[in-house]
């Protein structure tokens, strides 16, 4: 097989002795052994045979497997949510005494990590700015920088970042470059082609593509995903094994589904360009975008989510909200149905106003996440909203 496609699709745990055609659901805490010296080695590392659903199970071996395959990734382990694969990306491979250098636009709660619980631990941390030149990159790095973090597109104002660019920077440094993919999906742009050591997501958002279960994965080079696996399989931020059986069967149509998505979000973003109740429109495939023709380089297309400026501010913004009809209000995104925020009074209302706007969280800046019913009925109802 030729295609990740049909991979993905073909790579499977073993069918049991019933034959099953769809995957089976291991739905179990711990494993059995036949004699007293497999369940030694077992404990003792000298085999890879499921013992406890904390340390591993099959099927969630089976998402992490096909995960691997769209990132190009050598290894991969799967969490709870995606912000207890980011926590264990940076308490599994950062100690006392080191620091991380981050883009400044990052979701919310990745800034709370960050800035308030690393520091705890003795971890230092900087920001520097999503349009940063590689100089000024490495300027920012110290002699105690042992990870770059960035995402890119940024959650929620759709900055781009020059993943090749950071990663000559990284790798010049001898320092780990961590980049969130939950944006972008391995559909939209594969970080470890460009140079990326590990690559986060929330699986919760595209990767689920319905709005049913959490999880996070971490995926990357072997050596550092071993060293996060060891830290979460002590620590206790396994993923599920019915949540892994939902999200690896959502693998299988992850792409036709952001084939559609990405569709409409382009679709939505010309549309709504120049009109007279927006300032600006943002989405990575747009012309416009500040940083489109990096968008162009590395990206495969514009991704599910469209940003744009209402005129009024923070109250136009809520009013907006108020006005939606078939949109969802609600605290996710990358479900099939199409989903209406405003981050500076939600997801992001905890920075400070200059924080907000240094990641470009501007008072009437509004997310959509862009769902799977038809393109029309999604503008119609922004429409009338803006109107």
């Amino acid at each position: 097989m030729q295609h990740k496609q049909s991979k993905i699709i073909r790579t499977r745990v073993d069918q049991t002795k019933n034959h099953e055609h769809s995957s089976p659901l291991f739905l179990t805490s711990s494993f059995t052994f036949d004699n007293s010296e497999d369940m030694r080695a077992a404990f003792a590392d000298e085999t890879d045979a499921n013992i406890y659903s904390r340390f591993s199970n099959p099927t969630v071996k089976e998402f992490v497997d096909r995960l691997c395959i769209l990132e190009n990734a050598e290894a991969g382990f799967a969490t709870s949510s995606g912000m207890s694969a980011v926590f264990g990306s940076f308490m599994a491979l950062l100690k006392k005494g080191d620091h991380i250098l981050s883009c400044n636009a990052i979701f919310g709660s990745t800034h709370t990590v960050i800035a308030k619980y690393l520091p705890k631990y003795g971890i230092d941390y900087s920001y520097i700015n999503t349009n940063a030149t590689e100089a000024a990159w490495e300027a920012a790095i110290t002699p105690q920088t042992k990870m770059i973090y960035l995402e890119s597109p940024t959650n929620p104002g759709l900055d781009i970042i020059d993943i090749a660019m950071i990663s000559r920077v990284a790798k010049k440094h001898n320092i780990i470059l961590n980049v969130d993919n939950c944006f972008a999906t391995p559909i939209g742009q594969t970080p470890i082609d460009l140079g990326a050591d590990l690559v986060v997501h929330s699986a919760t958002k595209w990767i689920d593509g319905q709005g049913r279960v959490l999880g996070g994965a971490v995926v990357g080079r072997k050596d550092l995903i071993h060293e996060i696996y060891l830290f979460c399989r002590s620590t206790g931020p396994s993923m599920s094994p019915f949540n892994a059986w939902i999200l690896s069967k959502s693998l299988e149509t992850l792409e036709v589904r952001m084939d559609r998505h990405c569709a409409n979000a382009l679709y939505l973003a010309e549309k709504l360009e120049g009109n007279s109740q927006i300032n600006f429109v943002k989405y990575p495939f747009l012309a416009s975008h500040p940083q489109h023709s990096i968008a162009k380089a590395q990206m495969k297309n514009g991704g599910g989510i469209v940003c744009f400026e209402l005129k009024g501010g923070l109250e136009a913004g809520r009013k907006f909200l108020n006005q939606i009809k078939m949109l969802s209000l609600t605290a996710n995104l990358g479900d099939t149905r199409s989903i209406a925020s405003h981050p500076a009074s939600t997801t992001h209302a905890k920075l400070s106003e200059a924080e907000r706007l240094a990641a470009g969280i501007t008072p009437g800046l509004i997310r959509i996440s862009v769902g799977l019913e038809h393109r029309d009925d999604i503008l119609a109802d922004i429409l009338q909203a803006l109107n």
